[in-house]
């Protein structure tokens, strides 16, 4: 195999393509990120990064709150819709008709529809020169009944959830290997 140099980009990926809910007294809304992951265990902790000219931006450095809402595969129209229209103009809830559902945060809610959500108390800012990058410790997890495992685990194999890569949305499926899987080899 032979490597062709290519032009300075970030190809890590798949990342996932989540939408970030959050609010304010007075309004709601929701902004596709890719650009997001784990950034620490226990506590657990997530990193997004938003640029600052986003509707979303303020709302969350205020109010110091966001949920990360994972969407399945079958949502992607409405990953890219929140993703290419601004809450500014119109209220993405209602557009795609999405339900927005409370948990323990006074702010931020979560979307009913999508399997996974996780609530996140914004701890940590750091300033970029693109973007601004969020570390939020989750305070509260919720998964879609119906994709749990017999032993209440996820499975993957019923929550196909999506992937972003270089202006792309991907399929994700299991390789149903677990961690360690080759040393029992």
């Amino acid at each position: 195999m032979t490597k062709i140099k290519q032009s300075t980009q970030l190809l890590l990926g798949p990342t996932p393509a989540v939408l970030i809910s959050c609010g304010t007294d007075t309004e709601k809304n929701i902004i596709t990120l890719a650009w997001v992951g784990v950034v620490n265990s226990s506590p657990p902790m997530v990193s997004i990064a938003v640029r600052p000219n986003r509707h979303s931006y303020n709302i969350i450095r205020d109010t110091g709150e966001f949920a990360v809402n994972i969407p399945g595969e079958e949502q992607v129209d409405i990953v890219d819709g929140c993703g290419t229209l601004s809450g500014r103009n119109l209220d993405k809830f209602e557009h795609f008709n999405l339900t927005a559902v409370m948990g323990i945060q006074k702010y931020a809610p979560m979307i009913e529809e999508c399997p996974i959500s996780m609530e996140c108390k914004l701890e940590h800012t750091f300033e970029l020169e693109s973007h601004t990058v969020f570390i939020g410790r989750v305070v509260s997890t919720y998964l879609e009944g119906d994709f749990l495992n017999e032993k209440g685990k996820i499975d993957f194999d019923r929550c196909r959830l999506i992937g972003f890569c270089s202006g792309s949305y991907l399929k994700t499926a299991p390789l149903n290997l677990k961690l360690g899987y080759t040393l029992k080899k």
